[in-house]
């Protein structure tokens, strides 16, 4: 990669034991070459990727801070797709007419239930999970648009969680605790369980937001022991 760019993806996932290995490489700009006895020096633009919360995962022991700092210089977050609503049915859109073109099928469009199927859906896969949902609508369509029934189950079938802060019966309310609780649970899901983003959203620190869910899940496991 000398003289050009490494994309390490999913850098979340390196295993701890391999961290100080990269630190290393990132600091002294020198490698050695599988088999070799000479390290080599290369002068490479570092860009790394993740779908982890990195400082969370140096909160919790999982990721060194020394290398998060090394390769934190210029963060860019792209949020997840749930929250780019517009960009779905455009990236739907083109999904659809590369996987025809691919198996020789015309497809004129997505039909507008099927529009608003995919705009309710939350897309834990993000971009790949939504591309894999139209190749396999393609393959599957009868008709000349993807309809309803050229989706998978679970996105014909997707209803977004939802909790209700207003009843009439009594019995159906409950403590603010418990709301809080959900609240933060909400929150986690529709940000992919980023603890940081989470905490910003619901106006704590991220050390206030674990305090929280430990208080609250500590709740929860004593009441489902008895």
């Amino acid at each position: 990669a000398t003289g050009g760019t490494i994309f390490l993806d999913e850098i979340g996932e390196l295993p701890l034991e391999m961290q100080p290995k990269l630190l290393r490489a990132l600091q002294e700009r020198k490698v050695r070459p599988v088999g070799g006895n000479h390290e080599v020096p290369f002068d490479a633009r570092i860009v790394a990727a993740t779908n982890r919360d990195l400082e969370t995962e140096v909160f919790e022991k999982r990721f060194r801070e020394d290398l998060y700092y090394r390769v934190n210089v210029v963060a860019l977050e792209v949020p997840p797709l749930r929250e780019r609503g517009g960009d779905i049915l455009l990236l739907a859109q083109n999904f659809a007419q590369r996987a025809a073109s691919r198996a020789n099928k015309e497809v004129k469009g997505i039909a507008t239930a099927t529009a608003e199927k995919l705009a309710a859906y939350d897309w834990p896969g993000n971009v790949r999970e939504l591309e894999n949902c139209l190749e396999r609508a393609v393959a599957l369509m009868r008709f000349d648009s993807v309809m309803v029934d050229d989706l998978p189950e679970k996105i014909r079938n997707y209803q977004a969680d939802r909790f209700v802060l207003s009843a009439d019966d009594p019995a159906e309310l409950v403590t603010a605790a418990e709301l809080e609780r959900r609240y933060m649970q909400r929150v986690l899901a529709l940000v992919g369980g980023n603890k940081s983003r989470a905490a910003k959203i619901l106006g704590f620190n991220r050390r206030t937001l674990y305090r929280k869910m430990g208080r609250t899940n500590s709740k929860t496991s004593s009441e489902e022991s008895r």
